[in-house]
């Protein structure tokens, strides 16, 4: 016999374990998957039972399944619906397969398990089974359903977790198996009864509140609006509420989860917090043409806006607000506030502001206002003011000529109220999702002065005291849409209801960047008016994004008496696109926006341009 050749041996060993692989590998026709048929048995004594045929209804035991191992996975979840609705020794007993696409199954429920007694051991406070919802006359004769069973339980560890107790346990004890009562002797036992234990553990008190971080924020500042102070029983709701009212703090972020540490019965809590940039000064100058100028008059008029914002002064949570802003060349408008939280040691927080408004040769309104306000440990805010409106008429010579009231009275209008807040965004500054509520409530006596340079008989027809209420909302929505992208939708409006007067000086400001984009500031007087608002945001880093938005109104100008030459109701609406983006001075905003209305076209000549910067530190 001839040798075959050393090279060609070693090419045939590489070549057949290739060959063999490749045939391995070969792609070949998948076979349909065979849908099957289930047919389920019952005995007959147990589809008798109305109580079964009640939970075989709410299974809704499927007939089709699209292959053999789905029908197998739907005979497991049955079983174990069954399970859970009391019946927990049912069980599949048998699957038959008479033919290749049908399955028989038949199905063992026996007794429906019910409570016989359920006593908690005498050293279980009764005050904590009855906030946990644990009642002994409820649980007996019903059916023992094991999720129910696993809810109490977590209810009885979370009250203990919450009153200083995070290492309690809970458990069933002394299990027994009872037939019901009149059933005969060698009937299967259908009833469990069970001894409630609970081991408690230590009582953990709290020890002291840690910061760790770049931070000022004062501990002690911290301690008093978080409410966890050395000595109170340790409680784990609290210490989720903790972390949910830092998130309502724009001058701080958390850098990590809190760290809790156990020792010698007390419990040491540390927050990992940095502090942020949320001290700001900025301005906004507006440049709008002039419709229908006089002849020689200017064609634009610059509008400004500045604000200046002093958040955490000290490291104490204390800030300060200011802002001035000039809507034309006859309105100014001045707004301070001052925040003082943790007031007296207490979560309540003290806010007092301050609002004048001088319309030129016309009048002057201030508004002073003092409010509590208490924070929620969801992220909510509840707070309740006293304001006092006061509105004087600037002294015009020809007050004395005139014959009808003038549109703007003297007056002084106390109210109270109450508002209700909810921040839910993931961003105090540039949020991608979240929430934003604020709902107002305000009611007060208006008391009409008369004014010595206004002909008193005016006045006959002017009731000299009336009712007046006030009322806001403010929805917010952020919903992510995209990696880089957020749809921002907001409703807003406000409301000032007095069936007999209302005055030009009374009415609200609508339109400008603010409240309605696309109009002059301040350019239509309402008394009430709703804003509908659709922003689409495309972010190109943490703060910078550009976007494209759409603002639809409607308002109501109930005034007494009626100015002829506006209209007592329309729908304005506005759109328009902006940028806004960091520099090394600040954030800077662009936004250009055209306005419709019933006495305004839309027209780019007439769009309104707005710039400014905005620097925090």
């Amino acid at each position: 016999m001839r040798p075959v050749p050393r090279p060609v041996l070693c090419l045939r060993n590489l070549l057949l374990p290739l060959a063999a692989l490749l045939l391995a590998a070969r792609p070949t026709l998948a076979q349909p998957a065979r849908a099957v048929r289930l047919r389920w048995d019952v005995a007959p004594a147990a589809a008798a039972d109305p109580a079964v045929r009640a939970t075989l209804r709410r299974l809704k035991l499927p007939a089709t399944a699209p292959d053999s191992l789905a029908a197998l996975a739907a005979v497991r979840d049955v079983v174990l619906g069954l399970r859970a609705d009391a019946w927990l020794t049912a069980s599949a007993d048998s699957l038959r397969w008479p033919t290749p696409d049908t399955v028989r199954v038949a199905l063992h429920l026996g007794p429906r398990l019910r409570w016989a007694t359920v006593r908690a051991t005498d050293d279980v406070p009764d005050g904590l089974l009855a906030r946990a919802g644990f009642r002994e006359r409820l649980l007996r004769g019903h059916p023992l359903r094991p999720a129910e069973l696993a809810r109490l339980q977590q209810a009885i560890l979370r009250e203990c977790e919450d009153h200083g107790y995070p290492f309690a346990q809970v458990r069933l004890d002394s299990v027994r198996w009872l037939g019901a009562p009149g059933a005969a002797p060698d009937s299967l036992p259908d009833r469990l009864s069970a001894v409630l234990r609970l081991e408690r553990g230590p009582l953990l008190v709290l020890d002291s509140v840690l910061v760790e971080g770049k931070t000022t924020i004062s501990r002690g500042f911290l301690t008093r609006y978080l409410q966890l102070f050395p000595g109170q029983p340790y409680s784990q709701a609290r210490v989720a509420g903790a972390v949910r009212l830092l998130k309502q703090l724009p001058y701080l972020q958390s850098t990590g989860a809190p760290r809790i540490r156990f020792a010698d019965e007390r419990a040491r809590i540390t927050f990992f917090l940095a502090d942020r940039r949320a001290s700001q000064f900025d301005g906004i100058v507006g440049v709008l043409p002039v419709n229908n100028p006089a002849p020689g008059a200017r064609r634009v008029q610059v509008t400004g806006e500045v604000n200046l914002a002093l958040r955490n002064i000290k490291g104490g949570g204390k800030s300060l607000t200011l802002n001035w802003r000039r809507a034309d060349a006859n309105a100014t408008a001045l707004d301070a506030g001052y925040a003082h939280p943790g007031l007296l040691g207490s979560p309540l927080e003290l806010l007092a502001s301050f609002n004048l408004l001088r319309q030129a040769n016309q009048f002057v309104t201030t508004r002073p206002r003092l409010e509590f306000a208490y924070p929620t440990a969801r992220r909510g805010r509840v707070s309740f003011f006293a304001e006092y409106r006061s509105s004087r008429l600037l002294s015009d010579s020809t007050f004395r000529l005139l014959t009808r009231l003038p549109p703007n009275l003297d007056f002084r209008y106390p109210t109270y109220g109450l508002t209700y807040a909810l921040n839910a965004l993931d961003d105090p500054f540039f949020p991608r999702r979240g929430w934003n509520l604020a709902f107002t409530g305000a009611a007060g006596n208006k008391t009409i002065l008369r004014n010595p340079d206004v002909p008193e008989e005016l006045y006959a027809t002017v009731r000299p005291r009336t009712t007046q209420l006030t009322g806001a909302v403010r929805v917010e929505r952020f919903t992510r849409t995209g990696r880089a992208s957020t749809l921002f939708t907001r409703l807003r409006g406000e409301g000032l209801y007095n069936a007999d007067r209302l005055f030009e000086n009374d009415l609200y400001r609508l339109g400008g960047l603010a409240t309605l984009r696309g109009f002059d500031e301040w350019q239509f007087f309402v008394s009430s008016y709703a804003v509908l608002t659709a922003e689409y945001r495309v972010f190109t880093g943490d703060d910078a994004y550009v976007f494209l938005f759409a603002d639809q109104a409607y308002y109501r100008r109930d005034r007494t008496p009626p100015a002829s030459a506006a209209r007592p109701t329309d729908w304005p609406g506005g759109a328009g696109l902006g940028l806004t983006f960091s520099t090394g001075a600040g954030v800077f905003q662009f936004v250009c926006a055209v306005g419709r209305s019933a006495g305004q076209t839309p027209s780019l000549t007439r769009g309104k341009i707005h710039f400014g910067i905005t620097g925090r530190f």
